[in-house]
């Protein structure tokens, strides 16, 4: 098998992909690597910069400026750009709501990904659980194990209202609903590419879908 062995998780916000992946990470003793957090960081870094998130030409030149650092160990990984820790800001509502604009640039993406390969490549555990949007489709087409991991509208909206204690739930179904259509024109993060298996945890609980993860990483491992 490549070393490291490349799990690939996509899927839509609220699927749980990140808890899970990271959980699945701890449990094999593989990395993780949550590549929303970069964007999500790139939206901060405009943000703290004064840039407008939708001035496409002032996002690509923020680039340069663009010190990111993040840990791919599932047990304390940080996020950094500069010498701000942005591990907790880049999960405010309003680092949420400017993402997407962010992200749709396709200078950013290239970007990131050329980034996000160098990490996977970089890392010395035997395996390395990698979760986003387009993982099994642009960053790692070639990963070992390729999973999108999905749940009902309902579902996903009540998973992530629950993880954003303290606010509006009507706003964050709203805000989830609006990310999930931007980011859509951009990558398929619904529908499971050739090759990809699809987990729906829509029914299971926390623990059942990280063991649904694990038997379709094992089950790779084992042809």
């Amino acid at each position: 098998m490549q070393h490291p062995l490349v799990v690939a998780v996509d899927g839509p916000a609220g699927s749980g992909k990140s808890s899970v992946s990271k959980a699945v990470a701890r449990r094999l003793g593989y990395g993780f690597l949550d590549t929303g957090a970069a964007y999500r960081a790139l939206a901060w870094h405009v943000a703290h910069s004064g840039v407008d998130p939708e001035d496409t030409a002032a996002v690509v030149a923020s680039l340069d400026a663009f010190d990111y650092g993040i840990g791919t160990d599932p047990d304390g990984y940080r996020v950094r750009v500069g010498e701000h820790d942005v591990t907790e800001a880049i999960r405010e509502p309003r680092i949420s709501g400017i993402v997407s604009a962010v992200a749709r640039v396709p200078e950013v993406r290239a970007h990131l990904i050329g980034l996000f390969r160098a990490i996977i490549a970089a890392e010395l555990r035997p395996g390395i659980v990698v979760e986003g949007r387009d993982i099994t489709t642009v960053v790692a087409p070639d990963a070992q194990v390729r999973i999108l991991l999905t749940a009902s509208e309902e579902v996903r909206m009540s998973r992530r209202a629950a993880e954003l204690a303290g606010h509006d739930a009507a706003a964050t179904g709203a805000q989830l609903r609006a990310r999930d259509r931007a980011d859509s024109k951009v990558v398929d993060f619904l529908n499971a590419a050739e090759g990809v298996t699809l987990v729906d945890s829509t029914e299971l609980d926390f623990g059942q879908t990280i063991d649904a993860v694990i038997s379709v990483i094992r089950a790779a491992d084992d042809r």
